[in-house]
């Protein structure tokens, strides 16, 4: 079932979002319908604010043509494709970025129309925990790197548009009024 993604302005992309206490029927259900309003929506990372919920839950999916190449990461220690990992459905995130910072174009499905250059670290370490109960610790960097940076940070009530530099914040301030209005 397509979910409606929440759009800038709206207050509960900017709370940070409490942790998931148990995996029930529903939250199984809740991660599905976010992959399919993800994909329905063009993107790669969908967090559970985007959908009006303030719960610690992420979906990611890098499509194959997307990666990097490579395109091996580690995941519980061991060198494997991104793909073998994907779509991922999680909750509770922790992550640990490092590595020098990298400038890259960024946009959100929940500020539709608006794409800017923003500089996160170009690694992660990520402990990610799964519908299933099991864990993945994953050390990772590229896109996927990026993404868990941006959905995370969904989690705790930023936006990549807090992340621009002064100057792109001046230049997107009219946009982002602009969506404010529609």
């Amino acid at each position: 079932m397509l979910l409606p993604i929440t759009q800038y302005g709206d207050p509960i992309l900017r709370v940070p979002c409490a942790p998931v206490e148990h995996v029930d029927l529903e939250l199984h259900t809740l991660g599905v319908n976010m992959l399919e309003t993800m994909y329905a929506a063009e993107g790669i990372g969908l967090a559970a604010p985007q959908v009006g919920l303030s719960i610690r839950m992420v979906v990611i999916d890098i499509p194959e043509e997307e990666e990097e190449q490579p395109g091996m990461i580690t995941v519980n220690g061991e060198q494997k494709p991104m793909r073998s990992i994907m779509p991922l459905v999680f909750i509770n995130p922790r992550l640990e970025p490092y590595g020098d910072q990298q400038l890259c174009t960024e946009g959100c499905l929940s500020v539709r129309g608006i794409r800017s250059q923003v500089k996160r670290p170009e690694r992660v370490r990520a402990r990610l925990a799964k519908l299933d109960g099991s864990i993945l610790e994953i050390d990772c960097g590229g896109l996927l790197a990026r993404c868990l940076q941006h959905e995370c940070d969904h989690l705790e009530g930023r936006l990549f548009t807090d992340r621009v530099s002064s100057a792109a914040k001046v230049t997107l301030a009219k946009r982002l009024k602009n969506l404010l209005h529609r």
